[in-house]
């Protein structure tokens, strides 16, 4: 999974792996930045994002001498973020931080969305890759991928599997496990992978296939079971 970091067109950005400018307003009196500066997540607290978020944030704070705040704007798999940052003052103070969804993916699921994220956000710098873990209850009987298709096929129509949001690569995962091994799983969409992962860890959902920042925490706590990795 890539995470773009995003800022409203028309921005100068300097960081020390490199310099990176935008549309910046030709009337600016002073240099970027001089306030605080809103870090917006599409998604909820306690997901891959917001723990990416919140691990940048004071590294960007120290390098560029200004506050940053991670401000959680959940909801229609990334949208409502997007459109705030979008709608947002083109001078570099507010950034998104988003993966697929609300950059890529959505402008394909939406039959109309409020913003253009060709047109309307522009892009700043890579700022991690990870790898995705497909995760279940620990109290679930099965160790493997092949023995959880075994166990879904022998429970039909009783299995679900979380995302963090309708059109998020989580969901596209399931819809093809769904697919490519002839079971059906309910898929059930939330506001981020935060409460996908505490409904999995209370057993409301069976399976979600996410980040590893989100999952790998409680893999490692006992609470959950990592299947497979991407």
């Amino acid at each position: 999974m890539i995470k773009p970091l995003i800022a409203a067109a028309g921005m100068s950005f300097g960081m020390s792996f490199g310099l990176l400018v935008g549309m910046a307003p030709a009337h600016a009196e002073a240099p970027y930045p001089n306030k605080v500066i809103r870090l917006v997540v599409p998604f909820a607290p306690g997901g891959s994002t917001d723990i990416v978020a919140r691990l940048i944030s004071e590294p960007l704070r120290d390098e560029l001498g200004q506050t940053v705040i991670v401000d959680n704007r959940p909801g229609a798999g990334g949208n409502i973020g997007g459109d705030i940052v979008a709608k947002a003052a083109p001078d570099g103070y507010t950034l998104l931080l988003a993966a697929a969804g609300p950059t890529v993916i959505n402008p394909s699921l939406y039959p109309k969305m409020s913003y253009d994220p060709v047109r309307d956000l522009a892009p700043v710098t890579m700022i991690e890759r990870e790898h995705n873990v497909m995760a279940v209850n620990a109290s679930l009987p099965v160790k493997n991928v092949q023995e959880f298709i075994a166990y879904a096929k022998s429970h039909p129509n009783q299995l679900s599997f979380g995302s963090p949001g309708n059109g998020s690569p989580a969901q596209l995962a399931g819809e093809l496990l769904n697919q490519t091994a002839g079971i059906k799983l309910q898929h059930v969409p939330y506001k981020g992978s935060g409460p996908a992962v505490a409904d999995l860890i209370a057993g409301h959902i069976t399976l979600l296939i996410d980040n590893m920042p989100a999952l790998w925490p409680h893999v490692q706590s006992g609470k959950l079971r990592a299947l497979a990795v991407t």
